[in-house]
């Protein structure tokens, strides 16, 4: 059977199916994509490098805990905007955008992020390693 053949037998079996299984496959992705930016994050904590004390938007400066969904398309501009400096936040970007997707935000990621009072790159990833376990956790 050819490679197409073997991505879209199981797709039409998906889009076949009932709802619940959709919705299981769906938080299964979700719940993988947290769990692997949160090990992302924990890695890039851990590193030292020269531009963890770049200055980035502090999105979290009035974060409330009900806009997780806008709080992660914040975070995914900020992320964007970081890339050259850290490798793994290619991989963040990519997670919060899917993220995002599977949610059906209003939100067209990456959100616009105001100017405003900065914090260092390095307190930007920690505050979003500490949203995303918090998201993680609430899922269960």
């Amino acid at each position: 059977m050819s490679i197409l053949g073997r991505v879209l037998l199981p797709l039409l079996a998906l889009l076949a199916c009932q709802g619940d299984v959709v919705t299981s496959w769906t938080h299964t992705l979700r719940t993988n994509m947290l769990k692997e930016s949160i090990r992302l994050l924990h890695q890039l904590q851990q590193t030292e490098v020269s531009c963890n004390e770049m200055n980035v938007t502090n999105i979290f400066a009035d974060y409330k805990p009900g806009d997780t969904m806008e709080i992660l398309c914040k975070a995914a501009t900020v992320a964007r905007q970081g890339r050259s400096c850290h490798r793994s936040l290619e991989g963040i970007y990519d997670n919060l955008l899917g993220l995002l997707r599977g949610n059906r935000m209003e939100h067209k990621a990456p959100c616009p992020v105001a100017a405003g009072s900065t914090t260092s790159l390095k307190n930007f990833l920690k505050e979003l390693h500490q949203v995303l376990q918090k998201q993680y956790k609430n899922q269960k």
